[in-house]
Order: C-alpha cells, then structure tokens, then sequence
C-alpha cells in the first residue's frame, strides 16, 4: 500500500489538476457563447447568398456567352481537400473524428481521381496528414488568430487561384458543424465548382422566382461566385472555431468530475491507510503496555 505522503502528494496534483480543468471549462465556455452567436448570424446570409445564386444561374440558363469559371464541371482528376482542425487539442475527439472522415474520404477519391491532396487550416489536421504521409498542398497559418481580419478570403483567394488555373478539378471541404455543445457533425462538402441547391433550382424553373438584374446578369454573377466561395468557407471557419470550443467545453467538464471522483477515492485510500497505521501504532502500545507487567 503506497505511504500516506504517496497519497498525499497525488491528492494535491489532481487538485491542481482539477482547478486547471475548470478554468479550461470556464474559458471555453465564455468563448463558445461569442463563436455561437458569430455563425448564428452568418448562417442565415450564407443560406441566401446560395439561394440567389442559384437563382440567377437558372436565369442565365441558354443565354449565350461564357459560363462562369468557378461554375465549370471539369471533372475529378485533380482534387483538393481542405481540412478545417484545430490549432490545439484538449477537446475529446474533435480533431480525430474530423481528421479520420478526411482521411477516409482521400482514400475512396483516390479510386477516382489521378491527383488528391490536401490544404490544411489548424496544426492538428496537418500534423496528422504528415504523419500518415498524405500529400500536402499548403498549410494555412494562424488562421483562427484572425477570424474577423480577412482569413476566408486568403482561403478563398489561394483556392479560386489554383482552380481558375485548372491546377484543380474539384475542392471539398472537411469541418466540423456546430449543432449544440456537446454535439458535432463532420460534413465532407463540395466547394468547387461551386453547387447548384436542386430544391431551389427546381423552384426556379417553376417560376417561383422573378429578378431583376442591374446592369447586367454577367456582371452580377461575377460578383456572386467569388462571394458565394468565401462565405461558405467563412461558415465553415466559424462552424469549425464553435464546434471546437463546444468540444473543448464538454471535455473539460468531463475531466474536471472525473477528477472529483478520483480525489474522492484517493481520500478514502488516505483515510483507511492512515486509519490502519493508527490502528498498528495502538497495537504496539498495548503489547509493549501488556510486556512491562509480565
């Protein structure tokens, strides 16, 4: 049985242990309210920036001159992945979950595709793709330090760059969606060329929807699709920076009760230890007692 300083010294460090835990709790916590409110607005203005595109592609429909860029279907011999982690860990299975969906997905693309490799936003997911020598494109730094400072568009800027210049078919992304703070769900979505939401194209074709354009649908289009690209990697930034503070949240509580419970039976521990070396230290007395009156 370990001595009854072992058992102290082991009560202190999970103590400290504990206070570390709920501090990370605390923070994460207060952080997660700020991320939760910055997608709860940006949802809404990403959802309708798509709807209106959508809208006027399906207007553009049979007109003539040149399609769009970021619209043209080339194919999947080359294609990009951009993997959304997190810088740091300490957040349950966050970054595993994310970084296992990326990985099986490189794994059914390459049955598909000549050429798929990888962008990574955080160190986490970059750190796994180079442990499993999977190719890497690019790592983007700091992103997350500069959320509201124009770090969508430098992700969006590097990835229109390199599929206008057809270095790239297709371009995914991997992230973590934000639904609460002790859930989130890995979506693998495409990015390029940019989608066509089916409701609302069949919406349109019905004639569900009538715009009008000023000065002309072209010049709105190129405007909408670089726009459109950048808002949804903001949201997928935004989703991934909440879901991580969610996980970071949950875990840290969960660590933090975990080390309750074990205070609770390294005191019971200490108080049966210390409880049987009082007991011994009476039974010398009362034998040396009993051996002075023989």
């Amino acid at each position: 049985m370990p001595s009854l300083k072992t058992i102290r010294k082991r009560i202190g460090s999970v103590k400290s242990t504990q206070k570390i835990t709920r501090a990370m709790k605390m923070v994460a916590g207060a952080r997660l309210a700020r991320a939760q409110a910055r997608i709860t607005a940006l949802r809404p203005y990403a959802t309708k920036t798509g709807q209106v595109l959508t809208q006027v592609v399906s207007t553009m429909e049979g007109d003539e001159g040149p399609i769009h860029p970021l619209l043209a279907d080339r194919g999947e011999a080359r294609v990009l992945f951009v993997l959304v982690s997190s810088d740091r860990g300490l957040c349950g299975a966050f970054n595993s979950n994310v970084c296992r969906a990326a990985e099986r997905a490189y794994r059914e693309q390459l049955t598909k595709s000549e050429v798929v490799e990888f962008a990574t936003i955080g160190k986490k997911g970059r750190d796994f793709l180079l442990r499993r020598s999977i190719p890497l494109a690019h790592h983007f730094e700091g992103i997350f330090e500069r959320l509201d400072s124009g770090s969508p568009q430098i992700v969006s800027d590097w990835v229109m760059g390199r599929f206008l210049r057809e270095k790239y078919d297709a371009v995914f992304i991997v992230f973590n969606e934000f639904k609460n703070a002790i859930a989130q769900i890995v979506r693998v979505q495409p990015l390029l060329p940019v989608p066509q939401p089916e409701a609302v194209a069949q919406e349109n074709a019905s004639g569900g929807s009538n715009l009008l354009f000023e000065p002309r649908k072209d010049v709105v289009l190129e405007r909408l699709v670089p726009a459109y690209v950048e808002v949804s990697i903001q949201r997928a930034l935004l989703d991934s920076n909440a879901a991580e503070h969610g996980a970071r949240m949950s875990s840290m509580d969960s660590a933090t009760r975990n080390a309750k419970q074990m205070i609770g039976k390294l005191t019971l521990q200490y108080n049966r230890a210390r409880q049987a070396a009082i007991t011994k230290e009476l039974m010398e007395i009362i034998g040396g007692a009993e051996a002075i009156k023989k």
